[in-house]
């Protein structure tokens, strides 16, 4: 039977992990992966009044269809700053705009760009599974501080690593099914 600090050590572990899948899931969307997705501008600032602020922040992106996206910022004079932090962010495609808005059109992803984001996407995988364990080592070495200060027992201490051997099991399952499927997406033509 845990105690409740065994039991807050093994919840507090299970939310950071949790969390850690939650930004690789995030991430992952960020991909441009041959279709239009709003997502994409995510990480792309501008400098608006001083201030670094996302495009989603000071226009609407919307997609007309599946291979344009479309921005349309609340400024007219954001139209040449949002242009060129596209440009500058190398998301692979050229803004065009005509004085009200700005479009992109998503090019057809090549073979080669397609193994890129695989490798992206893996690298992506693989630094959410160090980041799951090392919560898991931290939750071990809280458990084992908790044995010698706080008077958790011995069996107490084991059943709560083998708690957060399961979660850290589950978590890690889920990271390698988001990637698996975020390679399928990109593979798919």
């Amino acid at each position: 039977m845990l105690t409740d600090s065994a039991k807050g050590i093994v919840s507090s572990v299970d939310a950071k992990m949790k969390e850690t899948v939650k930004f690789l899931e995030e991430d992952l969307k960020t991909y441009r992966v041959g279709k239009a997705n709003p997502s994409v501008f995510n990480g792309v600032t501008v400098s608006y009044y001083g201030t670094p602020t996302p495009v989603s922040q000071v226009s609407s992106v919307t997609t007309p269809d599946a291979r344009t996206l479309v921005i349309q910022p609340w400024e007219k004079s954001l139209i040449p700053i949002i242009e060129k932090a596209i440009l500058d962010a190398n998301l692979g495609f050229t803004p065009a705009n005509n004085g009200d808005v700005i479009r992109c059109v998503v090019p057809p992803l090549t073979e080669e760009r397609r193994r890129e984001l695989i490798k992206k996407a893996k690298a992506a995988g693989e630094n959410a599974k160090v980041a799951v364990r090392n919560s898991r080592r931290d939750a071990v070495d809280a458990l084992k501080k908790a044995q010698k200060s706080d008077g958790l027992s011995e069996d107490a201490e084991k059943e709560a690593e083998e708690e957060v051997q399961k979660v850290t099991d589950a978590n890690i399952k889920v990271i390698d099914e988001t990637v698996a499927a975020k390679e399928k997406e990109i593979l798919t033509v």
